[in-house]
């Protein structure tokens, strides 16, 4: 793969960007490790490779929506809610923010990082972590995405801008769907990220959105933070209703 130039120009606009090298949030150690102690994932602070995508650096500071201290919500909920089957997931829908996206499904690279979507063919598509539980089961299910590219806004550039209650809808395999309830969006830094929180097992049917948020990097071109949205499965509904 050739040199990518360091600046480049998108409608007129300049802009810098990020080389997937530093990602949204830093990883399980190992496949299984959703599935084991959640003592197995403190003090992991590994770089998923590929999460972090451009930065838009114009004169006016265009951000993504970032997460207001009102919307921070809760991480946990009621361990006595509904659960789901396994079933794979297809596709995520998020109303409020307009988000519609197939799901791929990816596992770890060679450096035990968390794959993510190619940033320059599947920026605007989120992927399911594959090691992590099927949307609806008991547990903590993982969706991640860009949050930009050189060409603009990328599939979760608007995640930040979530708030408790808003839907987040996942069509499985077996057609049902399953309806979350967002319940709290936080910002972390990666340099604190809560990873026993993020990816440890739970009593109740979790989901967690993760995309890249907060302050950009100028010098490493990197985002310096994570957005993380905590959603629990409220109902369900199959196909065709």
């Amino acid at each position: 793969m050739g040199k990518v130039p360091e600046w480049r120009r998108v409608a007129g606009l300049r802009v810098v960007m990020t080389w997937p090298q530093a990602g949204c949030a830093p990883p399980p150690r190992a496949p299984g490790s959703l599935r084991a102690s959640a003592a197995g994932l403190a003090g992991v602070l590994l770089i998923m490779a590929g999460a972090t995508a451009a930065g838009i650096a114009i004169a006016s500071q265009v951000h993504a929506p970032q997460p207001s201290a009102a919307a921070a919500g809760a991480v946990g909920a009621n361990a006595h809610g509904p659960w789901l089957r396994r079933s794979l997931p297809v596709s995520v829908d998020i109303p409020a923010i307009g988000v519609h996206s197939r799901l791929m499904h990816l596992g770890v690279n060679s450096r035990g990082a968390i794959e993510v979507p190619p940033l320059f063919t599947h920026a605007d598509q989120a992927a399911w972590y594959k090691y992590s539980a099927t949307p609806g089961q008991i547990g903590a299910s993982i969706i991640v995405g860009h949050v930009d590219t050189v060409a603009g806004p990328a599939v979760f550039f608007r995640l930040g801008a979530l708030r408790p209650g808003n839907r987040v809808d996942v069509t499985l395999a077996d057609g049902v769907t399953a309806i979350f309830r967002v319940i709290g969006v936080r910002e972390y830094l990666k340099s604190r990220f809560p990873a026993k929180t993020i990816y440890r097992a739970t009593h109740f049917a979790a989901l967690h959105l993760i995309t890249c948020g907060g302050a950009f990097d100028y010098r490493t071109r990197n985002y310096l933070s994570s957005i993380v949205v905590f959603a629990a499965l409220a109902s369900s509904r199959s196909a065709g209703i």
